[in-house]
């Protein structure tokens, strides 16, 4: 059934849609099946998919129903714009859709999602399509909750000024499982001695071989020396991931309990994507004085370039400021192990500037606080360089696993190595100059050669004798 008369509406004018705050606004590539139309890709036919597309998004059916009335037809979904040869639809949701809170009245991510990327995801029609930007008017961004913590909270508690504090240089306790709780602790302790943040990895929480009321109390030990050592705080964000909100509470309140006057030394870690809108909102809630650190393992299911359905890393990003991430993963720009593209730096643009430009949609925050970009996935002193001059400032969290334990003299070398990356570049140093006269970051090229052959070629004969 050819819908378009009712949810196609290529008069209305975006400009005019965004002044007058009325709809969620969202981008996708669709593509119609060729099985039901016989030329998917003319406008006809992809007006007729697309309209599909939106009522399956909003209020239609299959058929005509007797129950549909004015009222109903007034918070219908609204394709406005399309382009078949590009694969691109614009859809305008009017805000009266989306379900809210009955004890508060605010928004959730998890009605954007279900209209938006919903049923229409299954539909015999459609061979894929895909959200890749979205724009959210005034006044429903105002009923969203965003972050209650921000990096500035960290620079606080790391006795930094508040603006501009700079480079948070973490690591991921190495392996990423199958420590029991001592040596995760002494991992740890090692680490801090010349890093700041670490982060339990996404798995890491409660097996029975780490329990989580054994592994806890050392780990705060581990914090406390490491402190007293160095006379610098430091910091650690705990897992506290679970289906069960309940569960997610009693781990965030018994890491509270153990860490006790360094309350503010902790972040909450919440995985979520696989945890979902719910984990994230019930750390947001019930934990605001916390750092809500977003781990996103799993997203590639959907977000990946490969992936012609669900959404794009980017939305989920967006997705998350608005939920509360006081900072989410935002992979490291094609400079680590993890796919990405050098131009995804408009993800941590998005989440940490008050106006942003998007894919097509320019996004203003309206004071909501932004959210963190961390930095994890094969980074090491090596590649850190490449990254801040492709960012333009090195105000970010970076957690670096194997650059800072696969450094050659150890974990709090490795951290050390990586600070002085940062200080190379912010001083715009000769790099084998600056090497020569900083050890840590000298024994980073003997410590990974493949990249140092990659991206400082000849650097055995220019740093002979100083990274030996």
């Amino acid at each position: 059934m050819d819908q378009s008369s009712r949810y196609v509406n290529l008069n209305l004018n975006e400009k005019e849609l965004i002044n007058a705050g009325n709809h969620v606004l969202v981008y996708y590539k669709m593509l119609p099946s060729d099985k039901y139309y016989s030329n998917p890709k003319s406008q006809n036919d992809y007006l007729a998919a697309a309209a599909h597309f939106a009522a399956e998004s909003s209020t239609g059916t299959n058929v005509e129903v007797s129950t549909t009335d004015e009222f109903t037809k007034s918070v219908d979904a609204i394709v406005y714009d399309v382009k078949p040869a590009e694969e691109e639809m614009r859809i305008a949701y009017p805000l009266e859709l989306f379900d809210r809170n009955i004890i508060d009245g605010r928004a959730m991510i998890v009605s954007f999602l279900t209209l938006c990327i919903g049923n229409n995801q299954g539909m015999g029609d459609i061979v894929h399509a895909k959200m890749y930007d979205f724009y959210v008017p005034p006044k429903f961004l105002a009923l969203f909750d965003g972050p209650s913590k921000g990096i500035e909270d960290m620079w606080r508690t790391l006795g930094r000024p508040v603006k501009n504090g700079g480079f948070i240089v973490g690591t991921i306790i190495k392996p990423k499982l199958g420590l029991q709780p001592k040596p995760f602790a002494d991992a740890a302790y090692d680490f801090w001695l010349g890093g700041d943040f670490i982060k339990n990895d996404e798995p890491q929480g409660n097996q029975v071989f780490a329990p989580m009321k054994k592994t806890i109390p050392l780990v705060v030990d581990a914090l406390k020396k490491a402190q007293d050592k160095t006379g610098k705080a430091k910091l650690f964000s705990a897992n506290i991931t679970a289906d069960d909100p309940f569960e997610i509470i009693a781990r965030g309140e018994y890491i509270l309990e153990q860490f006790g006057e360094y309350a503010s030394h902790v972040a909450f870690l919440i995985d979520g994507y696989v945890g979902g809108p719910t984990a994230i909102t019930t750390a947001r809630r019930y934990f605001p004085n916390q750092f809500i650190h977003y781990h996103r393992a799993g997203h590639g299911a959907v977000t990946s370039p490969s992936s012609k359905r669900g959404y794009s890393a980017f939305v989920l990003s967006k997705m998350a400021r608005l939920q509360g991430a006081s900072g989410i993963h935002v992979g490291t720009m094609s400079f680590g192990k993890m796919e990405g593209e050098k131009d995804d730096k408009r993800i941590a643009f998005m989440i940490e500037n008050e106006k942003a430009e998007g894919i097509v949609y320019a996004q203003e925050w309206l004071g909501m606080k932004p959210t963190t970009p961390i930095i994890s996935g094969g980074m090491n002193a090596l590649r850190v360089g490449g990254f801040f001059e492709n960012m333009g400032h090195s105000n970010v969290i970076m957690t670096a696993g194997g650059g800072c334990y696969g450094h050659i003299d150890g974990a709090s070398e490795g951290a050390e190595s990586m600070r002085q990356a940062e200080q190379c570049w912010k001083e715009g140093a000769d790099v084998f100059e600056f090497a020569k006269e900083h050890r840590q970051f000298a024994r980073a090229f003997v410590s990974f050669p493949h990249d140092a052959d990659k991206f400082y070629p000849g650097w055995r004969d220019k740093l002979k004798g100083y990274s030996d």
